[in-house]
């Protein structure tokens, strides 16, 4: 019976001094002298350290936040090894659980230290319940951290109401969790891999609107600079890298070079639609601002910081275009709008051939917490942004809100879990489609500190016997030469088309460098201007469904091309390539006017019409010796008399207008062919299959032509 008094007095004498606080005192250690005395200059060490930042709740929009981080990550080895010594010491415990707490990888490390600093001692520190609450916050354990900020506030003493507002807002921020968890979206989140991904950190992707470039952010042992560093020093500056993606695959990602990197940090903020020019992100003189490249040829240009309306003397974080590239939407933390960092947006001003006055989004978009990473998307009505305000989950989340037709713009969404998560979400982006995004985490299958990681979105789950995903991905492949045709667009997927191609001399097929001009039929304006690449010929243009579009290509001493679009705002996402090859001035080459309109039946033209042929005006008066043919052509539909009459009444009214235009008579030949000259045979178009189809194959025949009978 005395043994087993004797056995249970020692558990009880062993839990008691288990659970004893026993602080660094060289009395209670004097026979481990050596080794206490290197444990106190690790603790001495670390202490200062974290006594540099010993905030006791974390300001979210406090500056100092990174060179906090910093000076933490340093100060835990120190304040490690100490406790590896004396592990029963609370205090300690408590700023090895603040220090995990900023550590990007390790943050549920924090909870058993806080833990253990509450059971050596409940009065360690008057915020450890602020602290512990943030820690099951960031491992999603929202009960937990609900009870632990709500035990806090019935101890805080701190008359800052900033602080209180904190403690309220993370309340709020486990409620919205715990709703978005139970409810995820339908996504697959997964690692972007090799040969992006790497053993160093990747983050900010920006893509081309049709996701075949990607440009991205990186600290490597190979950016500018790293051969003038330190020995030892691993803490590269950023550079921008920049991958292709070549036979449905991503090529091995290349540094940008010293025409874009430099010594210091060079970050990517954004890329236009057809990935000819780009906005980055440099600190020179701690004035981090926004520079924008030009890409000429298979140059890249310069950084060029943009203009005082964009750049000031506070912090310009990130910007993106326009589908059109005429309107710019960027971030600043200058005075005057509704929180620290706000969303602002500028338009081109054609007059001074640069960026006007910029305006701020307003309340409805930003709130007095940060907004930042804003991107439109290609179809320029959508609004992608990472805000601490509005309902986020915890920290930054990622939200969208859509452009609506009073210039207001919708209620900000939040994007859901597992897209959003308690941890700071920001710089996603999304291709043209609306199907596959990407960001950048901290997550336990990454190859580094942080990886790119791809989003497809599957959207809501449907009845079997209506599921046709095979047949949506095989009209979405499905190219389109001509005239768009109308589908069905699911709810998932954008209302946009990507027009692309190349751009070449229809003999030498050598690639050009042309004008596009991107024009509203219907309103006879022009909405954009584009170039192609002076080196490759390639273009890419924008084009949001529930327009009547025009495309017009210039090239001096080449004839100009002309494309109509005309796509339905029911119209879902697709990609189509033109290839289009230019026509020199010589005689013998033939153009078909594609906006060219007549009314029904009639030969009368419409408004419509008017643009193309002010650039034929325009054309034979630069022109003043070349003489033209204008002719008319119908299909095979309807009587030969009836379209042979047709097809000359519609080639006279173009020769008319053109005369009233000051073009001489004697210049132009009208004829009509009727339909004798047919592109596409009876035969041809009888072997369709689809309604489509065959009215496409006949409005092919149907058309306006000029020619070249002399020069």
């Amino acid at each position: 019976m005395k043994k087993y008094i004797y056995l249970f007095t020692l558990i009880l004498v062993a839990s008691l001094v288990k659970a004893q606080n026993i602080p660094f005192d060289k009395k209670i250690f004097k026979e481990r002298k050596d080794e206490f005395k290197e444990a106190k200059k690790n603790l001495d060490a670390g202490n200062e350290l974290f006594e540099i930042f010993p905030m006791s709740y974390i300001d979210r929009n406090e500056g100092n936040y990174i060179n906090r981080k910093m000076a933490y990550r340093e100060a835990l080895p120190l304040l490690f090894k100490a406790n590896k010594f004396n592990p029963n010491n609370s205090e300690l415990n408590y700023k090895i659980g603040r220090c995990y707490l900023m550590n990007a990888v390790y943050k549920e490390e924090s909870i058993p230290h806080f833990l253990k600093a509450l059971k050596l001692n409940p009065n360690v520190s008057p915020n450890i319940q602020y602290h512990l609450g943030i820690g099951y916050h960031l491992t999603m354990d929202f009960d937990k951290a609900i009870a632990a900020f709500t035990k806090y506030k019935t101890t805080l003493v701190s008359k800052n109401p900033a602080e209180l507002e904190d403690v309220n807002k993370r309340i709020e921020e486990c409620k919205t969790g715990k709703k978005l968890v139970i409810k995820p979206e339908r996504v697959f989140i997964d690692n972007f891999g090799s040969p992006v991904n790497g053993k160093y950190p990747e983050y900010g992707a920006i893509i081309s609107a049709d996701e075949s470039i990607m440009m991205f952010t990186s600290r490597r042992n190979t950016s500018t600079g790293a051969d003038k560093m330190e020995e030892g020093q691993t803490d590269y500056s950023e550079d921008i890298y920049i991958t292709k993606k070549e036979d449905g695959k991503w090529t091995s990602p290349e540094n940008m070079g010293s025409q874009i990197n430099t010594d210091g940090h060079d970050a990517t903020t954004a890329v236009s639609p057809d990935a000819q020019s780009m906005i980055i992100y440099k600190d020179v003189k701690g004035d981090g601002g926004l520079y924008e490249c030009k890409l000429e040829g298979n140059v890249w240009s310069k950084p060029k910081k943009m203009n005082k309306f964009i750049n000031t003397k506070y912090h310009e974080s990130s910007a993106s275009y326009s589908n059109d590239g005429k309107t710019l939407y960027f971030v600043t933390n200058k005075p005057g709008g509704f929180g620290q960092h706000d969303m602002y947006v500028t338009n081109w001003d054609e007059a001074t051939q640069d960026w006007g006055e910029a305006k701020n989004l307003g309340p409805a978009i930003n709130t007095k917490h940060n907004e930042e990473a804003v991107l439109i998307h290609p179809d320029g009505k959508t609004l992608y942004f990472s805000s601490q305000g509005h309902n986020t989950m915890g920290n930054y989340d990622i939200f969208k809100s859509t452009l609506k037709d009073d210039g207001s713009w919708s209620k900000p969404e939040n994007m859901g879990y597992p897209i959003n998560t308690v941890d700071d979400d920001v710089f996603f982006v999304i291709n043209a489609s609306g199907r596959r995004g990407y960001y950048s985490s901290f997550k336990e299958d990454g190859h580094g500190e942080k990886d790119i990681y791809m989003i497809t979105f599957i959207g809501p789950e449907k009845p079997a016997q209506l599921s046709s995903e095979d047949n949506l991905l095989a009209s979405v492949a499905k190219p389109v030469t001509e005239k768009i045709i109308e589908k069905k667009i699911d709810a998932l997927t954008k209302r946009i088309t990507i027009l692309k191609g190349v751009i070449s001399d229809e003999k030498t097929l050598k690639p050009v460098e042309a004008f596009l001009e991107l024009i509203d039929i219907d309103e006879n304006k022009t909405l954009a201007t584009f170039k192609s690449n002076k080196t490759t010929g390639k273009y890419l243009v924008s084009l949001p469904s529930g327009k009547n579009y025009g495309l017009i290509v210039r090239k001096e001493s080449y004839l100009f091309h002309s494309e109509n679009f005309n796509i339905s705002d029911s119209a879902a996402y697709q990609e189509v390539e033109k290839d289009i090859g230019l026509k020199k001035i010589e005689v013998g080459s033939i153009i078909v006017l594609k906006n060219i309109f007549y009314d029904y039946n009639k030969a009368t033209l419409r408004d419509a019409s008017k643009n193309e042929l002010v650039r034929l005006v325009k054309l034979l008066t630069e022109n003043p010796t070349i003489k033209i043919e204008l002719s008319a052509h119908t299909d095979s539909r309807g009587g030969n008399a009836y379209n042979q009459k047709l097809s000359e009444e519609r080639a006279q009214s173009c020769v008319d207008y053109l005369i009233k235009n000051g073009i001489a008579s004697d210049r132009l030949v009208s004829k009509g062919y009727g339909e004798t000259r047919l592109i596409k045979s009876d035969a041809d178009i009888a072997k369709l299959k689809f309604k489509d189809e065959k009215e496409e194959a006949h409005q092919e025949n149907r058309r306006t032509e000029f020619k070249i009978i002399a020069k």
